[in-house]
């Protein structure tokens, strides 16, 4: 096999600054494959990238070296990437995820056929619920019956919770290879995932009941960090950035409530899992990283993306679900849910991420269709949530 190295699908801002970075300071060749030609070519001109840790009080850059990068329509050095990689990162987005399982699994193949029984593991960098099964299906789709994929590939659930902000254009123009990126650098893994050797990269954090962990970052974190967006938008429709909205009093104690009344949910669901103090303790420490000063996350970047948030299983309703099942209050959670339908922060050209205009557009038009259809909510079974969230609309 050639030497140690990783191959990284997606060399965005999580990709980057966080999977590309864990690695190659661990002396790992980092090789990324993207659809973004001038990506690509800049990756390989420089081989290298900085990326900038904005710390509350001070800035630290470091430079990830003897990188390479190959396009994502080089589908034979694509898949002899993938059959030589040492393992493997995916981080490329829920909807991208069935557009890249061709090229892996042709890789698969020719990997065992010149590495015989050789596994492989794949880190899901992806922060979606069940991504193993989700990407696990879509590979079968493209293998032969006979190919052992259960025994050949680990599909490695993660949780991520490093925050990675919108540069500006500016920024990009001084160096479009920089990335931007919170110090936090815990990579939450499933251990059950791994078929191979697990790397001994010092920020693993590995854990055996993977599901808990990728809830509490939907269900608190996620959930969190749009509430006070939303929340913050309403009160202060001019301000910029989150650590603008979260220096109001009123602002930060709702998103501590709603917190709160996830972190119970959480609790009545994996009692095993977590406890008061470790939850509590972790939504103070969120709140801290929200209001990073240095870090200049943006309340359009933190609340955008309308139809995803409030879709049927992500941060609110998910959470409003297993509060239900609990018989636990939910009305905080409905509350911010509700400014979502308010929301209209817009980028630093003074535009609203486009998918939010149609969705604005949907609920004008027809808000019951968008309580169906966005939401995925239904009579009679969901008559408690929609007679519930329509108090507050």
């Amino acid at each position: 096999m050639p030497e140690k190295n990783v191959v990284i699908f997606g060399a965005g801002k999580i990709g980057r600054s966080f999977i590309g970075q864990l690695f190659g300071r661990e002396g790992y060749r980092v090789i990324f494959v993207d659809a973004d030609q001038f990506l690509v070519n800049e990756l390989n001109r420089k081989k290298e990238y900085p990326v900038v840790i904005k710390a509350p009080d001070h800035e630290e850059r470091m430079v990830v070296r003897g990188v390479q990068a190959i396009h994502a329509s080089e589908v034979e050095e694509v898949s002899r990437a993938v059959s030589e990689a040492t393992i493997m990162a995916v981080s490329v987005g829920k909807t991208a995820l069935p557009a890249i399982a061709p090229v892996i699994a042709r890789g698969l193949l020719l990997r065992n056929s010149t590495y015989p029984g050789r596994v492989l593991d794949m880190i899901l960098a992806e922060n979606m619920r069940a991504a193993g099964s989700f990407f696990r299906e879509r590979l079968r789709e493209q293998l032969p019956v006979s190919y052992p994929l259960d025994r050949l590939v680990g599909l490695v659930e993660t949780s991520i919770g490093k925050m990675v902000p919108i540069m500006t254009g500016k920024e990009l123009e001084q160096d479009p290879l920089q990335v931007f990126a919170e110090p936090y650098n815990t990579l939450i893994l499933d251990r059950k995932g791994f078929k191979g050797e697990i790397p001994p990269i010092p920020q693993f954090s590995l854990k055996d009941h993977m599901k808990a962990w990728v809830d509490r970052k939907a269900f608190i974190h996620n959930l969190g960090h749009a509430t006070a967006a939303y929340a913050g938008y309403l009160k202060i429709p001019d301000a910029r950035f989150m650590f603008q909205v979260l220096e109001d009093p009123a602002v930060l104690q709702f998103t501590r409530e709603v917190m709160g009344e996830a972190a119970r949910a959480l609790l009545a669901e994996y009692p095993g899992e977590f406890t008061p103090g470790s939850l509590g303790a972790h939504a103070e420490d969120l709140l801290e990283r929200f209001r990073n000063r240095n870090l200049g996350d943006t309340v359009f970047r933190v609340g955008c993306d309308l139809r995803r948030k409030l879709g049927k299983d992500d941060r609110f309703l998910g959470a409003i679900r297993m509060a239900r099942k609990h018989r636990l209050p939910f009305g905080k959670i409905m509350a911010a849910m509700a400014n979502g339908f308010t929301f209209m922060a817009a980028d630093e050209h003074g535009e609203l991420f486009p998918d939010d205009a149609v969705f604005h557009a949907m609920v004008e038009k027809d808000l019951d269709g968008v309580l169906r259809e966005v939401c995925g909510l239904e009579f009679p079974a969901d008559r408690e949530i929609i007679d519930s969230l329509k108090t507050y609309l």
